[in-house]
């Protein structure tokens, strides 16, 4: 079945791991960390590579190199390969798995960390990234994530998702402004009213009349803007689940219509290529997406 495979030099694991490791990186260059002999190193096993399936495998973009579609192709077919080896030797071993978990800042801080800690008994080893919504559905289709949260269910087979909870977008604005309700929401409305954006997070939720706001403070997300919030000289737009009790002593919550009416949803992403490879992440799966949504659920 697989003479032909096998019937010339050129094809090895080591090879193929040199390029994972290049098209995780980006380029030869940073997958070698600027070290010349592991460069020229890496150049020459993907070259061997190209002679053996005679087509290219990486091509020069700008100054470094990348991934050719066949190059993508392979690297996908390797990684799934290579998983499956890493989780029969880890099996033969019983040694225990790290889940890889991708979401933003935010969602680590407030749900993902707490329903991992040792006291909710999660049953193995986790790992979190924060990632962009986008570099998450990448990344579960290249099987670099295990698992991600993202904001939209619409996201391209085979990738699967299980809402998890739901929550809303509030504008909170210090009091030491001296606005009432009224002149805050008219202020905002005339994009006078100095706010903490939390840009990075907002991007993804579709908001126009967030998009061109002139915000007077630009945060990669809703901790940041929280903590912005929290000096009393700007207002912040906030999930509910980061309102605290005692806000409305020094904080107003005003009413935007266009946005309060809004609802935005959280999903537990997957690849189900993953679930083959793996039958231990199907529990996995199930267990983070009770402990999330109990979280959510508050």
């Amino acid at each position: 079945m697989f003479l032909k495979l096998f019937a010339e030099s050129g094809l090895s694991l080591d090879r193929l791991k040199s390029l994972l490791e290049v098209g995780a990186a980006g380029s030869i260059v940073k997958a070698a960390e600027g070290d010349p002999v592991r460069q020229s190193q890496y150049s020459r096993q993907i070259k061997e590579l190209e002679d053996f399936f005679r087509i290219k495998l990486i091509e020069r973009q700008g100054k470094g190199t990348r991934l050719t579609p066949s190059g993508k192709e392979l690297a996908r077919i390797s990684r799934f390969f290579m998983l499956g080896l890493s989780n029969f030797q880890r099996g033969c071993l019983a040694e225990e798995q790290t889940f890889r978990i991708g979401a933003n800042a935010t969602f680590i801080r407030h749900f993902l960390l707490p329903a991992l800690s040792p006291s909710q008994k999660p049953g193995a080893s986790y790992a979190t990234e924060v990632v962009s919504d986008n570099e998450i559905e990448r990344r579960l289709h290249d099987l670099t994530l295990d698992f991600g949260i993202v904001g939209n269910a619409a996201i391209s087979r085979p990738l699967q998702t299980k809402v998890l909870g739901r929550w809303k977008l509030e504008l909170w604005v210090p009091k030491a402004l001296r606005l009432d309700e009224t002149g805050a929401r008219r202020s905002f409305q005339e994009q006078r009213l100095p706010l903490a954006l939390a840009g990075g997070e907002l991007d993804g939720l579709a908001l126009p009349a967030l998009v061109k706001y002139p915000a007077h403070l630009a945060c990669s997300n809703f901790l940041e803007a929280a903590a912005a919030l929290e000096q009393q000289e700007l207002g912040a737009f906030l999930p509910d689940y980061l309102a605290a009790d005692g806000r409305s002593k020094s904080f107003m919550r005003v009413r935007i219509p266009k946005i309060d009416s809004l609802t935005f949803h959280c999903h537990l992403a997957w690849n189900p290529r993953l679930l083959r490879l793996n039958p231990h992440a199907t529990r996995r799966r199930d267990l983070l997406a009770r402990l999330l949504s109990q979280r959510i659920a508050g």
